[in-house]
């Protein structure tokens, strides 16, 4: 079994910045992709940004230039650095990891985490 643990939530000034954490541990062959996703109230969720194992990156477009997804891979961790938040960003955030099994891949996801964002 695979268990992931998030950290680094919380209440923040418009303008500040967080970095959250999403460590994964158990039976790992191989990680595939590693992401970030949130979701706000009364809102579907949303890809945030997501990290391939090659590295390459992809962002909503919403968060471009402010947010950026590093990956430790002797870690098997996933960060989100939010810099410049909005009021907008606030969310429940959920990592999601995407392990190689036998035959193909499973999917993975944090507890989550809350960010609020006041203006």
């Amino acid at each position: 079994q695979v268990q992931l643990v998030e950290s680094g939530g919380g209440l923040v000034q418009a303008g500040g910045s967080l970095r959250l954490s999403c460590a994964a541990s158990g039976r790992i062959i191989a990680i595939n992709t590693m992401g970030w996703y949130r979701q706000a109230p009364g809102k579907q969720r949303e890809a945030v940004a997501i990290i391939t194992s090659s590295s390459s990156t992809n962002y909503v477009d919403s968060v471009k230039g402010r947010f950026t997804i590093p990956r430790d891979n002797a870690k098997n961790t996933v960060y989100l650095q939010m810099n410049s938040l909005k009021p907008e960003d606030t969310a429940v955030y959920y990592c999601n990891v995407r392990i190689v099994v036998p035959g193909g891949w499973s999917d993975y996801w944090g507890q989550g985490t809350q960010v609020t964002v006041s203006s």
